[in-house]
């Protein structure tokens, strides 16, 4: 399985098109901080490519990274930097004479339909149930609570043979009893970190920052972790002092399992 890193920013983006601090101006000059809103490649043998998610930027990532087409989708949740692709994605069915595929929660289907109802022409949504089979992977999909944005969904893959796994939660919050349990045991877990220390009210938040997301590892001990869906409070040239087996996801990134 090879994950790579189309996206690994926040609802917004960085550059943010209003803000000339340092981040997003070092973004537009050099580039290290480029970061388009969350998208993950996942590649194996066993069931092709898939994409978890597809944002606004997906275009961008397909232009980049060389595809003119793609097997699956994943949706996490409903929200804008999620889902604003899909529209292209249809288009790109419709050129080819071909129907897509994309698998979310009920709930989460019935929302992207509200707002794109045209979809379903071109796109077959399937509901996923409690437990999913992409090739030699087992792949289970749960509730997460995203904070003041409301709720999204994680998914954690396991190989069947071996065991290995891996959990992505880009958009989540203060996760507690059975939301935890799935990503306990993990060989990666890719998380969602929007600032280093968010300055705000708790109340008025969605994502975990670093430094929560470094107190979680602590209680989970997963083999490594990603963090991804940074604003542009995260600085990629600086050095923060991460753990050993603890990094940022970077564009264009790619991590094998």
């Amino acid at each position: 399985m090879f994950i790579t890193f189309w996206g690994t920013g926040d609802a917004m983006g960085v550059p943010r098109v209003y803000c000339s601090c340092d981040v997003c101006e070092e973004a537009r000059a050099e580039g290290k901080n480029r970061r388009f809103r969350s998208l993950a490649q996942l590649t194996d043998d066993s069931f092709g490519t898939m994409l978890i998610d597809c944002g606004p930027d997906w275009r961008s990532g397909m232009e980049a990274f060389g595809l003119r087409d793609v097997d699956t989708l994943l949706i996490t949740h409903a929200h804008f930097d999620h889902i604003g692709g899909l529209p292209e994605y249809a288009d790109l069915c419709r050129w080819l004479g071909r129907r897509g595929k994309a698998y979310a929660k009920q709930e989460v289907i019935e929302e992207i339909l509200v707002r794109f109802p045209w979809l379903r022409n071109q796109i077959d949504f399937l509901p996923i149930g409690d437990k999913l089979t992409f090739g030699v992977w087992e792949t289970i999909c749960w509730r997460v609570n995203h904070g003041k944005n409301g709720y999204a969904y994680a998914f954690r893959f396991t190989h069947a043979a071996s065991g290995r796994s891996f959990a992505y939660c880009s958009d989540a919050i203060a996760l507690q009893g059975e939301e935890l349990e799935p990503l306990r045991d993990l060989d990666v877990l890719i998380l969602g970190t929007s600032f280093y220390e968010e300055p705000f009210a708790f109340e008025t938040r969605s994502v975990y920052d670093v430094k929560e997301g470094l107190q979680l590892i602590e209680r989970l001990r997963p083999g490594r972790t990603i963090f991804t869906h940074m604003s542009h409070d995260i600085d990629l040239t600086r050095d923060y002092g991460l753990p050993p087996g603890t990094a940022f996801a970077r564009t264009g990134m790619s991590i094998t399992l």
